[in-house]
């Protein structure tokens, strides 16, 4: 990590957004005011992302460090009213995989979650529509047959084992 107090404070900030993310997640599915302030919330972070890579580009763990790192791949992950943020973060994101900057696998759960946002069928199975009769029910999946080859190669774990953390009977 750089030792600019710029991109210290960068960190730091990306650190205090993913916290803030976290705590308020629990609301984003719920009926009530919670799941506005989760809206809001995201939307915010979304914007401030956005203006964070017309800055610096991507956020590596070179840049801003690990826990930054993935605070910033929280941040387009949840920025689903954003598609144009998670568009963008992605491209960034790609390239930094490319370099080695950026985790495989993480980059994999934010092309599922773009996908599905897009309305079309997700590559890694990592998104989860809901849950019925104590089942998880993922988005449609492009290739089944190779989901789990495909997961394997960006360090997720088998799909049956992935779902298995979200049955709830």
């Amino acid at each position: 990590m750089t030792n600019d107090s710029g991109t210290a404070a960068l960190a730091a900030e990306l650190i205090r957004m993913a916290q803030a993310d976290q705590q308020t997640s629990p609301g984003a599915n719920s009926e009530n005011p919670e799941q506005l302030a989760w809206r809001r919330l995201t939307a915010q972070h979304g914007d401030r992302l956005h203006q964070i890579i017309d800055e610096y580009g991507w956020p590596t763990a070179e840049l801003v460090g690990e826990d930054a790192a993935r605070g910033a791949w929280l941040i387009a992950q949840h920025a689903d009213r954003q598609l144009d943020v998670q568009r963008r973060a992605l491209r960034f994101m790609e390239q930094a995989v490319a370099a080695g900057s950026a985790a495989p696998r993480e980059l994999a759960f934010l092309r599922d979650r773009t996908l599905v946002n897009e309305g079309r069928k997700q590559i890694y199975g990592t998104q989860i529509a809901g849950i019925k009769k104590g089942s998880p029910l993922p988005w449609p999946c492009e290739d089944p047959a190779r989901m789990d080859d495909m997961r394997v190669e960006v360090g997720i774990e088998p799909f049956d084992e992935y779902v298995a953390r979200f049955a709830t009977g």
